[in-house]
């Protein structure tokens, strides 16, 4: 699936973030995510009609609700690996708000636990090296995917994964070929 512009729009805003985050354990209506994440019911449905519009969730049946019925939502997160777009100008506002994102997540952390990896670098590695930290990033990423529940079920604990992972243009355009 190729993001276009739209599609990085409809992600660039924290709701939508977490919606997606939310739809990957569980389908969910409208009102479930209004209560999960202290909004109301209105702007829940607003953020899925955002989401919907750019393909990035999809119906999943409905639920009888007293006497009516309630929209399912999930994020179809066994697609293929979305491709971003190299304009880095449209990147920018989805880049921020997966920051801002991080920022929110890392305030809920739980101090103490020890079952937490931070990383941040900028280096230079062998391709092949490269080619192996993406493929298990991936792999733990398909894995929490595959593996989540609905919000607050017994049994499980709540974690957030950010993984940002891109080469990058050399500083010395002689570097990317090994030379110095």
């Amino acid at each position: 699936m190729s993001l276009e512009v739209s599609s990085l729009r409809a992600l660039a805003h924290p709701t939508r973030l977490q919606i997606l985050s939310l739809l990957t354990g569980a389908s969910m209506s409208a009102a479930d995510i209004a209560r999960e994440l202290d909004i109301t019911q209105a702007n829940a449905s607003y953020h899925l009609r955002q989401l919907a519009a750019v393909d990035l969730i999809e119906e999943a049946g409905e639920r009888k609700i007293r006497g009516g019925v309630a929209k399912l939502y999930r994020y179809p997160w066994e697609r293929p690996p979305m491709k971003l777009p190299a304009d880095e100008a449209g990147m920018q506002p989805y880049v921020q708000a997966l920051a801002n994102e991080m920022v929110r997540r890392f305030g809920l952390q739980y101090a103490g636990q020890g079952m937490s990896h931070y990383t941040d670098a900028e280096m230079w590695v062998d391709p092949g090296v490269w080619r192996e930290v993406l493929d298990t990033t991936g792999e733990a990423s398909h894995r929490l995917h595959a593996e989540a529940k609905p919000p607050g079920s017994e049994g499980t604990i709540r974690v957030s994964m950010s993984a940002v992972l891109f080469p990058m243009r050399p500083t010395n355009p002689a570097s990317d070929e090994g030379e110095s």
